[in-house]
């Protein structure tokens, strides 16, 4: 038997199968340029002590940070520095010169200072409290900014500062001075 002769591969246009694959292909391209613009993870570091160490460190140029006993921290490194306090005490040293701004997360509140040494602290039962060594910082409530200078603390929540008043410059980390 005689097999039967292929017939030469013969191409049919289809505006159909065009425009599905033109479809298939913006999206991929789509895709593609998303990922590219999204990609970059932002860059977070956490710091956590345990019951008896403390931690001091660099966390970006001109800022130095130490961190209590049992303290747990996330630093953002953008601009401005972002950092979290989930618990416990932390210190700030912020050089005047740097560039490098500092915004910290405690709760619901917003601090935000540069060029400034003060410590913050957020305990087990929800109480916050910031003291401020040198220069000053600004904290941003749902009632309003309240801004906290040198040589004063406050203790503040949710709903706004309570407690504020003038302090001794060995007690806005009294915790540091035993390193």
């Amino acid at each position: 038997m005689l097999k039967p002769k292929p017939e030469p591969f013969k191409f049919v246009f289809n505006w159909r199968r065009f425009l599905v694959h033109c479809a298939i292909m913006s999206g991929c391209l789509m895709l593609g340029l998303m990922t590219w613009y999204f990609g970059k993870p932002p860059s977070i570091r956490f710091y956590e002590t345990k019951q008896e160490e403390q931690l001091a460190t660099a966390i970006a140029p001109g800022i130095d940070m130490a961190l209590d006993m049992s303290s747990s921290i996330a630093v953002k490194l953008e601009h401005p520095l972002q950092i979290e306090l989930f618990k416990g005490k932390v210190y700030f040293d912020i050089d005047k010169n740097t560039p490098n701004q500092l915004e910290a997360k405690v709760g619901n509140a917003l601090i935000r200072g540069s060029g400034t040494r003060c410590s913050i602290h957020m305990s087990e039962n929800g109480n916050k409290h910031v003291a401020v060594a040198d220069g000053h910082i600004k904290i941003h409530l749902a009632s309003g900014i309240y801004q906290i200078n040198a040589f004063e603390q406050a203790d503040f929540n949710d709903d706004g500062i309570s407690q504020h008043r003038l302090m001794a410059d060995r007690n806005i980390a009294p915790w540091r001075s035993l390193q």
